[in-house]
């Protein structure tokens, strides 16, 4: 399947390769027809004025212009078509990256530090430079990536949601070109200025935290309109003034209310000097996100109801983007008067032109302020979405699980490691349910133990946050997740890597005792591994032993202590699994097969021998 989708993106990329040349081919010709137009009109517009007059050579100047700015507007729109073919073929390319587990060529993951007391995100690999969320993640914003993050490392999961999302993501998966769309024209502004290839290795997030924080502190204007109407009836007494006084009806009185129009103007003119940067920061970041925003306005997906719903902000005629954009522009347009400092004089004899658009300004702040926060959730959600959507379709062989209300079970078929490589990948058959809460995984080393317990932690957080798992069928009940697998000591806080997994394991225990609706589902790798054997053996028994007087809880623990398979035959809900390798040709091969019962093996001595190192037995 994985092939599959390969040989689609191969061709793709291919088709878009074939029109990029096309295009540089009309652009080529493009700067040349702009070339010969400047030159050739600049000379026949001379020759015009040298033999024909004045008049003949404005006329043909003025054809000249015009078929020169016809020529430059249609050559920007190739050349933006030629930057939209680039980052569609881009964003193939890494498709294929994603299907490949290239990391070399995955766009960069938020260097965010992990959160060191999470009950699973270090351990499982769920983000960091190698891992699910940045496998997953097509977000252009960090607050999308952010969103997607979350809802990996959520440890409350809730079947409603999960359910909802499943059927958006589905929904969404079958939009292919739609949601390649969206994250194209959410990369020509991230990338502004750049190329995909200088940009493939370090992709640029951008929020907007500073946006929405500016438009929530901007004053809300009610000061400015009482200034609006004060100057507005000043203005309105002086023109009817000076058409009365110019008709000889009274005296010429004018020029005193005009000293007072002037002088009001002068004393609030502070209230209104930064409201020409204001307008063009506020048109410059919404033109910015309007490149996605205008998308989602037209291809709001009204036919699918899940996703209709979701951009249903962006349906609605009366509070539309592009319109408060319009609005935008206009009031920017007024205030750009100001650059004309004659006429700029001249209207605001008259009229106070600045007082009334920067009110104007001030009460589109507020509603654009109201309106936007929902207009980036919106688009933050469909980031999201769209990367779980991307994964779906990219992983055809992955299924979507189903999720249990009741119980207590964890039945997969055919699961597997969603960060190996498929042709590197076994996948195995396991459940776990009440009668079956505490398997013991014991083999040999490098036989599979711990990649098959961050099969199941990984596929756990897929299941969750609504995304299809590595497996052919699951079957999974809504759990609390914790694992301590990934245990280090820590040189500046002062423990050793046997008391930080003493802290770790205290926590898990912790979390079995504490009361919750949702059992736990725990994963222990080596348990007690920095002690001796003997106080080891002792340690793990007691704490196994401790995990099963608690029904709410059920999970995996991978050990090389193969004394305490013996639990299964005198605790109730215990079992034994095992991998095993053989020795073929002088070295270790491994199957990776889950098999039932305690490993009748070890090979830490044949590993030793095998490398060379002196062996007595």
């Amino acid at each position: 399947m994985s092939a599959n989708r390969i040989e689609v993106l191969q061709h793709r990329i291919a088709r878009l390769s074939r029109r990029s040349i096309q295009l540089e081919l009309w652009d080529k010709k493009y700067w040349l027809a702009r070339r010969l137009i400047f030159v050739s009109g600049l000379i026949l517009t001379l020759l015009m004025w040298h033999f024909a007059g004045g008049k003949t050579a404005f006329a043909i100047g003025g054809l000249i212009v015009i078929a020169f700015a016809t020529v430059a507007i249609y050559h920007n729109r190739l050349r933006e078509s030629i930057r939209r073919t680039e980052l569609m073929a881009h964003v193939k390319r890494v498709q294929i990256a994603r299907i490949k587990l290239d990391w070399d060529h995955l766009p960069p993951t938020d260097h965010a530090p992990p959160q060191q007391d999470h009950p699973f995100e270090i351990d499982i690999d769920v983000t960091g430079d190698r891992s699910l969320h940045r496998l997953l993640d097509t977000a252009v914003t960090k607050e999308g990536s952010f969103r997607l993050k979350s809802w990996l490392l959520s440890n409350s999961p809730d079947k409603a949601i999960i359910a909802r999302r499943q059927l958006l993501v589905q929904e969404l998966q079958r939009l292919s070109l739609f949601r390649d769309k969206l994250q194209m024209y959410a990369s020509i502004v991230s990338t502004e200025g750049a190329t995909p290839k200088t940009k493939e290795s370090n992709r640029e997030r951008w929020e907007s935290r500073a946006l929405i924080a500016w438009l929530e502190h901007s004053p809300v204007g009610d000061s400015l309109k009482l200034t609006v109407v004060l100057l507005s009836v000043l203005a309105a007494i002086n023109i009817g003034l000076v058409v009365l006084g110019i008709l000889g009806v009274i005296p010429l009185v004018w020029p005193i209310t005009f000293l007072i129009y002037v002088g009001a103007m002068i004393a609030k003119q502070a209230r209104i000097t930064s409201a020409w940067g204001d307008v063009q920061e506020l048109e410059q970041s919404l033109r910015r996100y309007g490149v996605v925003f205008k998308y989602l306005e037209n291809r709001g997906c009204r036919s699918l109801p899940e996703l209709s719903l979701v951009c249903a902000p962006f349906l609605d005629t009366r509070k539309r983007p592009s319109a408060e954009l319009s609005r935008t522009g206009r009031i920017a347009a007024a205030l750009g008067l100001r650059t004309n400092a004659l006429l700029w004089l001249l209207v605001h004899a008259f009229v106070p032109w600045d007082f009334f658009f920067t009110y104007r300004l001030e009460k589109l702040k507020k509603e654009i302020g109201d309106l936007l926060p929902l207009w980036l959730d919106t688009w933050y959600e469909l980031e999201a979405l769209n990367s779980l959507a991307n994964f779906a379709w990219l992983n055809q062989e992955y299924a979507f699980p189903r999720i249990i209300s009741d119980g207590k079970r964890f039945v997969a078929q055919k699961l597997g490691h969603p960060l190996l490589k498929p042709d590197h990948k076994v996948c195995n058959d396991f459940e776990l349910d009440d009668k079956n809460r505490i398997v013991i995984l014991t083999g040999s080393n490098m036989a599979g133990k711990s990649t098959f317990l961050r099969s199941i932690g990984l596929n756990t957080c897929l299941a969750y946050a609504g995304a299809p798992v590595n497996a052919e069928r699951l079957q999974i009940s809504l759990f609390r997740l914790f694992t301590c697998i990934k245990v280090s000591d820590s040189v500046q806080d002062g423990l050793s890597y046997f008391y930080a997994e003493v802290r770790r394991l205290k926590l898990l225990l912790d979390a079995v005792e504490l009361t919750s609706d949702l059992p736990l589902l725990f994963l222990i790798d080596e348990i007690f591994r920095g002690t001796n054997n003997r106080e080891r053996h002792i340690g793990s028994e007691a704490y196994i032993r401790s995990l099963s007087l608690n029904g709410n809880a059920l999970g995996l623990i991978a050990t090389h202590d193969l004394e305490l398979t013996n639990l299964a035959d005198s605790i109730a809900g215990i079992s034994n699994f095992h991998f095993r390798e053989e020795i073929g040709d002088g070295r270790m091969v491994f199957d990776y097969l889950l098999h039932q019962g305690p490993c009748p093996t070890t090979n830490a001595l044949k590993i030793m021998r095998i490398e060379g190192l002196p062996v007595d037995v």
